[in-house]
């Protein structure tokens, strides 16, 4: 997924408590974690579908997606794991992310309307280098364009 680096987790935070951070991997020919979608209408099945929120979540590590509290430091909400699979709502808002077209590709979009009560922030996920040089995925004004493989 995107600008030639996979997706993978990485601890962002020192304290072990902490779920772990999406981030672009450091090594261009690794070929990431597999991700599924997990549609809020699981009668859509689980192709790849646009503008429906879903659940994204990393296969082999149960971990599905979610914003992490906001980072007053540099300004951002970045995204984590530790989300619930399911159950949209005011409590879940920050797990349900979006696929969107973006010209000829794809691009992920945080804004979420599984919560009819609840204001959000809509914004593409984009990626953030941070002062360790790991690229973390964040909410951004600049989308990060996305290809879609089939896991093998």
């Amino acid at each position: 997924m995107g600008s030639n680096r996979d997706i993978t987790l990485d601890r962002t935070n020192t304290k072990e408590h902490y779920p772990l951070s999406v981030v672009q991997d450091r090594h261009e020919l690794s070929k990431g974690l597999s991700v599924v979608f997990l549609p809020v209408n699981t009668k859509l099945g689980y192709a790849v579908q646009t503008a429906t929120d879903l659940n994204i979540e990393f296969t082999a590590e149960a971990a599905v997606w979610k914003l992490e509290d906001y980072d007053d430091d540099v300004e951002k909400w970045f995204v984590g794991t530790g989300g619930i699979e399911g159950k949209p709502g005011l409590r879940t808002v920050g797990n349900w992310f979006k696929i969107a077209k973006f010209g000829g590709s794809y691009k992920i979009v945080y804004c979420p309307s599984v919560c009819k009560s609840c204001r959000v922030t809509c914004k593409d996920v984009g990626v953030f280098e941070d002062e360790d040089g790991k690229k973390r995925l964040a909410l951004s004004d600049d989308a990060m364009i996305v290809k879609f493989m089939k896991a093998s």
